[in-house]
């Protein structure tokens, strides 16, 4: 009988990249690589933590039907099995961890709890791959005994039992990977395949809060070629969205080589010719609002497929908070950012969304905020709003001090003001900033095509592409099956989301 092994993810959230389903984690196919070369033959099982809580509730969803349970959603071939699987493992590689807090519709990261649950049906080898392992690190009491090895960044068949510290070199996880087809096969979702790049950051100095320069000190960046034979291993598994999305700022990808992008993005697209979703994520303002940046923007808009976004870490507008967390980007500069990408992708593609638009994130809960903190980021949100300018979404969130980070050994003696406002200043942000834009990049009576149904709540069914931040449509009053397609024109608007319906009407907003 063939050997069993089973990753078993927890999800990973990370401010270089994601884990959650829709993701496929760097995380998760690099543990099929590393499980299926070290154990030939072996029986290399994916399970989710949505499998695990299906079974441990005896099979009942959370939520009486037609409505979806998030903590139920993101099945696999094994779900009904699951329990079973992990009890019959000889090694299991827990992915997990959260580096930055976040909150999705259709799926929950496992919590420790969870993951301790899961491990109670387990004989096997536990090992842990992933953001959760700097915790465990950081405090082994509270954890003790869970793990028998903990790799903090990556795994390969020649470490699976033994742990690792630091990240194998590029040329290391090639030698490991497999074709993808096996684990592929298992996910009962669409998934969309995060790729990395690069590890570290090109910034001379780092955030306060920014765990990749634990990942790595040194910037390593892949070759073209490497990313390209990725790209063509996940497309030959029949993988048609791909997210070069693992990475702290494409733009920096080679020192900002426009030659280098142009070469990977035309490899990506002559390698996978029926690509539906080429995306990228996270872009420093920094390298945008170069004019390197600008003629960057320019392919990512000429190659990448449309609904993409570029969302930069501002952060912060008050010039206290930058400087006491080492933020580097000002206000001016980001407007210059927002304004190249703009520029070269603000277009209206066949499909209905914009070709590449910006995103912006912000943090509140940084040391050196104040109530005037709030009061900069409205004036400059409305600014970019007064300028004219389009933007694909904006992320609000309170910051979360990850083990190592100078965040982690910088106290305030008394909470900041958003630990008391944050609820009440994030909903000035919706009403001033969110819903504003929404009405301005997706308009009454645009049509949106290619879209699928992939939730339901009592608001109706939730519809979305794949990709980057992709907008959600919600078809008020309707139970759809989940997965099928449909065109929308949209009808309302709200801060996260906008409204739709399905009729014939021809399009008054699209490009002449």
């Amino acid at each position: 009988m063939a050997l069993t092994a089973v990753i078993l993810d927890c999800y990973t959230v990370e401010p270089s990249g994601l884990g959650v389903p829709p993701y496929l984690s760097t995380y998760a196919r690099a543990a099929y690589g590393a499980l299926a070369t070290a154990y030939p033959g072996a029986d290399v099982c994916y399970l989710s933590i949505d499998d695990v809580r299906w079974c441990l509730s005896g099979g009942t969803p959370g939520v009486a039907a037609p409505l979806t349970d998030a903590l139920t959603y993101s099945a696999t071939t094994n779900r009904e099995q699951a329990l079973k699987v992990l009890a019959d493992a000889e090694v299991i590689v827990v992915i997990a961890g959260d580096a930055v807090p976040s909150v999705h519709l259709q799926a929950v990261n496992g919590s420790v709890e969870e993951i301790t649950r899961a491990l109670a049906c387990a004989r096997g080898r536990r090992v842990l791959l992933g953001p959760l392992s700097s915790y465990v690190l950081a405090d082994p009491v509270t954890y003790g005994g869970l793990f028998d090895a903990v790799h903090t960044h990556t795994i390969t068949s020649g470490d699976v039992l033994l742990g690792s510290r630091s990240a194998a070199s590029y040329g290391r996880l090639a030698a490991d990977r497999h074709p993808f087809e096996g684990l592929i096969s298992q996910l009962a979702w669409r998934p969309v395949a995060e790729i990395e790049l690069y590890r570290g950051c090109t910034r001379r100095r780092f955030c306060s809060f920014c765990n990749e320069p634990i990942k790595s000190a040194a910037v390593a960046f892949r070759d073209v070629s490497d990313v390209i034979a990725e790209a063509k291993l996940l497309y030959a598994a029949g993988m048609r969205h791909l997210r070069l999305g693992q990475q702290t700022c494409f733009f920096s990808y080679m020192n900002r080589d426009p030659a280098a992008i142009d070469d990977l993005l035309a490899g990506i697209r002559q390698a996978c010719p029926d690509l539906e979703v080429l995306h990228i994520d996270n872009a420093d303002p920094l390298a945008v609002a170069s004019n390197t940046g600008q003629r960057i923007a320019r392919l990512v808009a000429q190659y990448c497929t449309e609904g993409n976004c570029a969302p930069m870490g501002i952060e912060s507008f008050d010039p206290a908070v930058i400087q006491a967390n080492a933020l580097t980007c000002t206000p001016e500069v980001l407007l210059r950012a927002v304004a190249n990408i703009n520029e070269a992708g603000a277009e209206i593609g066949p499909g209905g969304l914009p070709v590449l638009l910006p995103g912006l994130n912000l943090i509140y809960g940084l040391p050196g905020e104040t109530h005037r903190t709030h009061f900069e980021n409205l004036t400059w949100l409305v600014r970019i709003l007064d300028e004219g300018h389009l933007c694909h979404r904006i992320n609000v969130r309170q910051a979360r001090a990850y083990p190592g980070t100078p965040l982690a050994a910088m106290t305030e003696a008394t909470p900041p003001p958003s630990a008391e406002h944050f609820q009440s200043w994030k909903a000035d942000v919706a009403h001033v900033f969110d819903e504003p834009m929404k009405r301005r990049v997706y308009p009454a009576g645009r049509r949106i095509t290619g879209l699928h149904s992939f939730f339901v709540t009592s608001r109706g069914t939730w519809h979305r592409r794949l990709g980057s931040y992709p907008i959600q449509i919600i078809e008020r009053g309707t139970t759809r099956p989940l997965y099928e397609t449909a065109d929308m024109v949209v009808t309302d608007h709200a801060p996260r989301f906008i409204y739709g319906e399905r009729n014939d009407v021809p399009d008054p907003t699209s490009a002449a």
